[in-house]
C-alpha cells in the first residue's frame, strides 16, 4: 500500500463503519468529517451533500470514533506531507483553476463562498457541490494553498472517486499473491484462498452487520416485550427502516432486496424480521459467533475479522 497506507485504511473504516457509497464517501471535503471529541461515543454524526448522492437528497450519515481517528492521524501524517511537497514545488500554482475558500455559513442550508484565480467572488450551497467542485476548493495554510478534498494522491493532488477501485483491484492481487499456496500444494486448483472487497463490500458489511446488531439491541439488551417491540417499530421503525436511511436507500424494499437474500440461506428473515416469541425463552447467540455462521453457511460471504463481508459488491 505505500506511503499512503494510512489514507487507504482511513478510507476503508470510514466506508466500512457509515455504510456510504464510493462517490459519497469519496467526496468528501475535510470539514465535512466530524472531529473527536472527549466523551464523544463510539458514533459520530455528519452529513452529505445531495449532489454526489444517488437520490440527490443530502442524508445524516454516522461514522465510528475509530474510522475519524484514522483520518485524523491520516490528516496529520501523510496528507500533510504530500501537500507540503507540493507546495515547495508549486504544484498548486500552475493549477488552471482554483477556487480559494473565503467562508462556510452556517445554518440549514450552510453555503460556501470563494475567489476564483481572477478575483471573482462565488457562492453556492454545501449540498449542492458537484464532485467536480468540490476538487476545486482549497484554503489558505501556514505555507500556502492546500485543497479541501479529504483524499489526495501522492502529488498531493485530489485522489479521483474512480481511483478508488484500481486501489483495491492492486490490494486483492496482492492477497491472493501471497494467500495463496504454491500450485503442488494445493489440494483443489479451484480453490479460493483469498478475500475479494471492493468498495461496495464495505457498504455491504455495514448493512448486514446493523441488521444485525440492531434486530439484537431490541430484542435483547432492550429487553422489550413483544408489546412493547411493536410500540418501538411504530414510534421509530424496525431495523430495516432504520437500514434502509442510513444507506438512503429509497424503499425498504431494494433494502430487503439486496441485504436478506445473501443469508436466505440462514432463514435470517424470521430471525430479523418482527416476532412474538419473547427473546428471553430464546436468546440469540453472541454476535461474533452469528457472522460466523453466516459467513460459513451463505453463499458469496466472507469473514474477515468476524465481520460480514459479501465477496462482490453491487450498486445497492
Amino acid at each position: 500500500m505505500g506511503r499512503l497506507e494510512d489514507r487507504n485504511v482511513a478510507f476503508v473504516r470510514t466506508v466500512v463503519s457509515s455504510g456510504l457509497r464510493l462517490q459519497e464517501a469519496a467526496s468528501l471535503l475535510t470539514f465535512e468529517v466530524p472531529k473527536r471529541r472527549l466523551g464523544g461515543g463510539r458514533y459520530y454524526r455528519g452529513k452529505i451533500a445531495a449532489a454526489v448522492t444517488r437520490s440527490k437528497k443530502q442524508r445524516t450519515y454516522y461514522v465510528s470514533s475509530d474510522a475519524v481517528g484514522d483520518v485524523e492521524s491520516y490528516a496529520a501524517s501523510s496528507r500533510a506531507w504530500v501537500i507540503r511537497r507540493a507546495q515547495k514545488a508549486g504544484r498548486y500554482d500552475r493549477l488552471p483553476e482554483m477556487r480559494m475558500l473565503i467562508e462556510v455559513t452556517r445554518g440549514l442550508k450552510p453555503k460556501v463562498r470563494w475567489c476564483d484565480q481572477d478575483g471573482v467572488i462565488g457562492e453556492q450551497e454545501l449540498s449542492l457541490l458537484t464532485w467536480q467542485e468540490r476538487i476545486l476548493l482549497f484554503e489558505e495554510g501556514p505555507h500556502g494553498p492546500e485543497p479541501l478534498w479529504l483524499w489526495l494522491n501522492e502529488r498531493g493532488l485530489p485522489f479521483l472517486p474512480s481511483s478508488w477501485e484500481n486501489v483495491f483491484r492492486t490490494a486483492n492481487k496482492r492477497c491472493e499473491r501471497i494467500l495463496t499456496p504454491p500450485e503442488h500444494l494445493r489440494r483443489d486448483p479451484h480453490q479460493v484462498f483469498a478475500p475479494y472487497a471492493t468498495v461496495h463490500s464495505g457498504r455491504h458489511s455495514f448493512a448486514l452487520y446493523m441488521l444485525v446488531v440492531l434486530n439484537y439491541l431490541m430484542d435483547q439488551r432492550f429487553g422489550l416485550t413483544p408489546e412493547e417491540r411493536r410500540d418501538f417499530r411504530l414510534l421509530y421503525g424496525d431495523p430495516w427502516f432504520m437500514v434502509q436511511n442510513l444507506l438512503g436507500h429509497s424503499s425498504r424494499e431494494t433494502t430487503v432486496k439486496h441485504y436478506l437474500a445473501p443469508v436466505a440461506d440462514l432463514q435470517l428473515r424470521a430471525m430479523l424480521a418482527s416476532t412474538d416469541d419473547d427473546p428471553a425463552e430464546a436468546p440469540m447467540p453472541e454476535l461474533d459467533a452469528v457472522f460466523a455462521r453466516i459467513a460459513r453457511e451463505s453463499e458469496g460471504i466472507q469473514d474477515i475479522d468476524s465481520r460480514l463481508v459479501p465477496a462482490a459488491g453491487n450498486a445497492a
